[in-house]
């Protein structure tokens, strides 16, 4: 099936015309809601996530969802022309989002319909899920207590230049703040909370954590923002710090707080405890797939709606993953291409198995 009036990169041009922050994916949703309608297919929405069941679903039969998101990041400050109304090519398709994850979420749309009114042997679901960039509530954290129950696994799209993410690192971000008594600085009065933030973030710095993934190696901790002070000539009372933690399948972010907390004087406060680490067994139907195409798989620094999921899952699809969030987001057309007889491929494969 394929009645779209739309090609491929016709179609991602107009979703990157469409603004979709995180949290304001209204425009974008009605459009494919529309979108899929006129294609004689039924999508379902919660919030601004958009679901959709292919003709033949026997619930009977495991389910595979294909995931991607519909919402963009703010575009960087140093865009050359119009992120939402960018030059036209032939070769390249210029805008924000258009690599992160336009591009995987229209090959997404295209293989779905491509396999549509198949019959497999397994169940294909569209997740097409909003807030993926800010982790918002009204996302897949919403959207997967619907479907919990009823996927099996998923492919979930983003760009790794289709190559296979088997393993992706979870994310613990920490507020940390060290408190201390304001006084003047001329007559060193006071207890200065720079002074506690620092010891302390050296203390954080020596962490070893000895549990090492197969897959992922170490845990990663980066201290990457600090703020202290009101005025040159005042001892300060607070000083905040955020710590940016990637971690492995070996720790969960709860075990992770309990051992940083009593190693610091200051205050730790996780943002959220619920983006942990995913890798999928080796045995699984979905990596003997990988291996069996021969497509080169990895393990993901980055995250994405896979942390917010419980069955096992890969991570593929166009474009590469640095030039997400940058200045002049593109991907190529043929990366497009691609990305959609790479799907199709891997499905048709999976449904062989």
């Amino acid at each position: 099936m394929n009645r779209t009036p739309y090609n491929a990169a016709d179609l991602l041009r107009k979703l990157v015309s469409i603004r979709s922050f995180s949290g304001e994916e209204e425009a974008r949703a009605d459009f494919l809601t529309r979108f899929f309608h006129e294609q004689g297919v039924i999508a379902e929405r919660t919030v601004n996530n958009l679901i959709v069941r292919n003709r033949q679903t026997d619930r009977s039969k495991p389910t595979l969802m294909l995931n991607s998101h519909l919402d963009t990041v703010q575009p960087a400050s140093g865009y050359r022309f119009d992120p939402f109304t960018p030059p036209y090519s032939d070769t390249h398709l210029y805008g924000l989002g258009s690599n992160d994850a336009g591009a995987s979420l229209v090959a997404m749309i295209f293989t779905f319909l491509h396999f549509y009114e198949q019959s497999m042997p397994f169940n294909l679901l569209l997740a097409l899920s909003a807030e993926e960039e800010n982790s918002g509530p009204n996302g897949m954290r919403l959207l997967w207590q619907q479907l919990q129950e009823e996927v099996d696994m998923a492919i979930i799209g983003e760009p790794t230049g289709m190559k296979a993410a088997i393993a992706e690192r979870g994310l613990l971000v920490i507020d940390g703040e060290a408190r201390g008594v304001s006084g003047h600085a001329a007559r060193n009065e006071g207890v200065n909370a720079l002074y506690i933030a620092l010891e302390d973030i050296a203390a954080l710095r020596s962490v070893k954590f000895d549990r090492l993934s197969p897959t992922m190696g170490e845990v990663k901790l980066t201290v990457t923002q600090i703020q202290a002070g009101v005025q040159h000539n005042v001892v300060p009372d607070r000083c905040r710090f955020v710590v940016d933690i990637r971690p492995t399948e070996q720790y969960n972010n709860c075990e992770i707080m309990e051992i940083l907390q009593p190693m610091v004087k200051s205050k730790l406060t996780a943002r959220s405890l619920t983006n942990k680490s995913s890798a999928t067994p080796a045995a699984h139907r979905l990596m003997q797939c990988i291996r069996r195409l021969g497509i080169e798989s990895y393990t993901s620094p980055t995250t994405s709606d896979w942390m917010r999921i419980t069955c096992p899952a890969v991570k593929i699809g166009p474009g590469e993953s640095a030039r997400s969030h940058q200045a002049d987001e593109f991907v190529l057309t043929n990366e497009l291409a691609q990305g959609i007889n790479g799907y199709i491929e891997l499905i048709t494969q999976l449904a062989k198995q």
